[in-house]
């Protein structure tokens, strides 16, 4: 069975409502929620709860906190290995050929990191469904609360290790003036007016700034037209970079910002996956305040 032609990686809403019966479509929702906890920082809690009550008609839930990433490190969302990855996304009935489209319940971040586990581990016919969940239920298309099953796939990881990088990479990254670093955290976390949860401040060393959040229309909860989106882009250098690595707090943020860089076809585009959570945690790493 042949797989449906994405018309790219990030696809609107009427698409998915006119291709809700193909067979070899997989639906996801992706959703990870990220509360206020008890005397401060923030509790992981899954989406899993919200996709019983209500998806898209024939989604699965894609478990990003567990099945998903690395539960032996002690960073939250790392990623996998090959096996691992592979065994989770045969469960959701994902094969080689299946078209796979990604939503969550936010704004992108957790549909675009698993957009970005999928492409690191070899799998490109994948989109991110624009406007998620939001713009979903806003248009009043279908919803359902009926779990799907799915036969089981067969998925063969080919990983390209060039889309993460490391702590090193990342550190060597401050004195090679062709590598642009991009925080896609909030300004105020950005420039240190938050603090971190190890109590340090700030970002990398000559990192940019492009919150993930700014990326997205607080109306339409849609991505920006995308002549916008490559203006936020252009004026931090990404166009003239040899390479691009994005970070936030763990991985999540930086995978939106990967994710619009790769649609606007900036190359060589990575992600630190430890991101500050990694990096802050270790006091001989420098970090700075204030904007650059």
């Amino acid at each position: 069975m042949t797989s449906e032609k994405l018309p790219a990686p990030l696809v609107e809403t009427d698409w998915l409502v006119n291709h809700l019966n193909e067979p070899n479509l997989r639906i996801l929702d992706s959703t990870v929620f990220l509360r206020p906890a008890p005397g401060g920082g923030l509790s992981i809690e899954s989406g899993w709860t919200t996709w019983v009550r209500g998806h898209i008609p024939g989604a699965g839930f894609a478990d990003l906190i567990e099945a998903l990433s690395d539960t032996s490190s002690p960073l939250n969302f790392t990623l996998p290995s090959p096996e691992q990855f592979a065994a989770a996304i045969e469960a959701l009935g994902i094969s080689e050929q299946t078209t796979v489209v990604i939503y969550d319940q936010a704004q992108h971040t957790w549909a675009a990191r698993l957009w970005w586990l999928l492409r690191t581990f070899g799998f490109d016919n994948a989109a991110v469904l624009n406007g998620g969940w939001s713009k979903w239920t806003r248009e009043g298309l279908p919803t359902s609360t009926e779990i799907p099953t799915f036969a089981r796939g067969h998925f063969v990881p080919r990983p390209r290790p060039e889309l993460i990088a490391t702590k090193e990479e990342v550190l060597a990254a401050l004195h090679d003036g062709g590598i642009c670093l991009i925080n896609a955290l909030s300004a105020d976390q950005h420039e240190g007016r938050v603090q971190l949860r190890n109590g340090r401040r700030g970002h990398i060393p000559s990192s940019v700034n492009v919150p993930a959040s700014t990326l997205v229309d607080p109306i339409t909860s849609a991505y920006l037209p995308l002549e916008q989106l490559r203006e936020k882009v252009r004026h931090v250098g990404t166009t003239t970079a040899d390479r691009v690595i994005t970070y936030c707090g763990g991985g999540i943020a930086a995978s939106s910002d990967a994710f619009i860089l790769t649609l606007l076809g900036v190359p060589r585009v990575a992600v630190y996956d430890g991101s500050l959570s990694e990096w802050s945690a270790d006091p001989t790493l420098p970090l700075e305040t204030g904007a650059v």
